[in-house]
């Protein structure tokens, strides 16, 4: 699934895809907007860690979840 995320003063958003399920990614964000200086982790689906602090989110946009992904590959 496809995050978006928007950071304040910044032009560039942050996106990625990941295994999390919808759910996961709204929990980790309401549980951090609702810390004092929290920050969102994530995992994308290429092994990298992404951090973000939750007081400069401007704002999160969740995909769609997919159960595959449509191309060619090997026999």
């Amino acid at each position: 699934m496809e995050v978006k995320i928007g950071v304040q003063h910044t032009t560039r958003d942050i996106v990625f895809d990941t295994e999390q399920s919808r759910d996961d990614v709204v929990s980790a964000v309401t549980k951090a907007l609702g810390e004092d200086s929290g920050l969102i982790c994530f995992a994308d689906t290429k092994g990298r860690t992404v951090l973000v602090p939750a007081a400069k989110l401007a704002y999160v946009e969740v995909g769609e979840e997919t159960s595959r992904k449509v191309g060619f590959g090997k026999p």
